[in-house]
């Protein structure tokens, strides 16, 4: 090869089938430049191969299949599995990881939450799935996995004096407004922030949801599914702080405090923060040096007990549980149904009662025939 100063020697192998080459200025170079690229591929460090690290095709499977179809967000958990992969299992070449290397791993978030996990683990599957099916390895080595023992989470209805707190606080807390929203018409935390002013409709006393921000990122787009489309009852117990409040049609309903800007995921979480910190300042907590030693609050209090308090709302007031899906944007009437069994005390109080006149309802009939048969008998 000819360039402009020197004449460049190649030296060619081949490697599973394909030739590769490299240059040098010399013969000698030529072809120390070419063992270091057999090397490289050896080990898996270039190339799609079955001698490919682990590190390597998982960084690959990322770009091909995942990046550019996918949520931020999602993106952001698949880049948080595939470390945990790799830093048990990163330099091993693809061909030699065996089930046990990926059971280890599942087997190290025992007692972590099992939906993350299960996640994680649906990651391991789809990455060494698609090794066998692109022929990269002889036997998908994570088909098999078993879940370990982990912890599951849900969300809950807030308590009787936390609503009593959250409603005190939110009368004089900037955040008040939407946290109000959240629990009177069971708006997610993405709904709260696409809300316009021309979704709220005061006249007839209905906000419609049709917009939601992308989780992951801060873009304003559809809802996910066809049942986030929907229009929602204001209370009146909300109207008269709404009409206090609104502002132009195409304003965001809820904005920063100190910018006037459209929320952030962070800044609303930020701002959910501040809320419960002043709550719980309010009602009893310990304080040294401006920082909570002791809350009283809960820790698993979040915005999502608001919407879930809602729905439990609309259990307890009679809605029936198809209308109480639409309300809530549930694609699936299954995910109303879970919160739907979440009995409260309230209702297992209200059934006693039922319970008991019907007792004494039946007992004062069989008294009044008994009676009657005895004054028969008498007569």
């Amino acid at each position: 090869m000819k360039g402009s100063n020197y004449d460049y020697k190649r030296s060619t192998f081949y490697f599973n089938g394909k030739q590769y080459g490299a240059t040098g200025r010399t013969q000698k170079e030529a072809d120390q430049k070419a063992a270091i690229k057999k090397k490289a591929l050896d080990n898996g460090e270039i190339g799609i191969s079955k001698n490919m690290t682990v590190s390597a095709w998982c960084a690959e499977w990322l770009e091909t299949y995942k990046v550019g179809n996918i949520a931020n967000k999602s993106l952001a958990t698949y880049k948080r599995h595939i470390r945990m992969i790799t830093d048990e299992v990163g330099n091993v070449k693809l061909k030699d990881v065996r089930d046990v290397h990926l059971q280890r791993i599942l087997k190290s978030r025992q007692g972590f939450s099992t939906s993350d996990t299960s996640k994680l683990r649906y990651t391991i599957m789809a990455i060494f799935m698609q090794a066998r099916i692109s022929r990269l390895i002889p036997y998908d080595p994570a088909e098999d996995l078993e879940m370990p023992r982990t912890t599951q989470g849900k969300r809950r209805s807030i308590t009787d004096i936390e609503r009593e707190w959250i409603l005190r606080t939110a009368e004089t807390h900037h955040a008040g407004l939407w946290i109000k929203m959240m629990l009177y018409c069971g708006l997610r935390p993405q709904e709260i922030i696409a809300l316009q002013w021309k979704d709220v409709d005061l006249k007839k006393k209905l906000v419609y949801i049709d917009k939601a921000k992308e989780s992951g990122s801060n873009e304003i787009k559809d809802p996910k599914t066809d049942a986030g489309n929907r229009e929602i009852p204001i209370p009146d117990i909300l109207v008269d702080y709404l009409k206090r409040a609104k502002g132009e049609p195409f304003r965001p309903v809820y904005t920063q405090l100190t910018t006037d800007k459209r929320h952030t995921e962070s800044s609303f979480y930020c701002a959910w923060h501040n809320f419960v910190r002043e709550m719980d300042i309010a009602n009893g907590a310990k304080v040294y040096r401006n920082e909570i030693i002791m809350s009283v609050i809960a820790s698993d209090l979040e915005p999502y007990c608001l919407r879930h308090t809602y729905c439990t709302d609309l259990e307890a007031a009679g809605v029936p549980i198809n209308v109480a899906r639409y309300l809530m944007g549930h694609a699936d009437i299954s995910v109303t149904s879970k919160i739907y069994t979440h009995t409260t005390g309230k209702v297992i109080s209200d059934a006693a009662d039922k319970i008991n006149q019907n007792i004494n309802s039946n007992n004062v009939k069989n008294n009044v025939k008994s009676f009657s048969k005895v004054r028969k008998a008498l007569v």
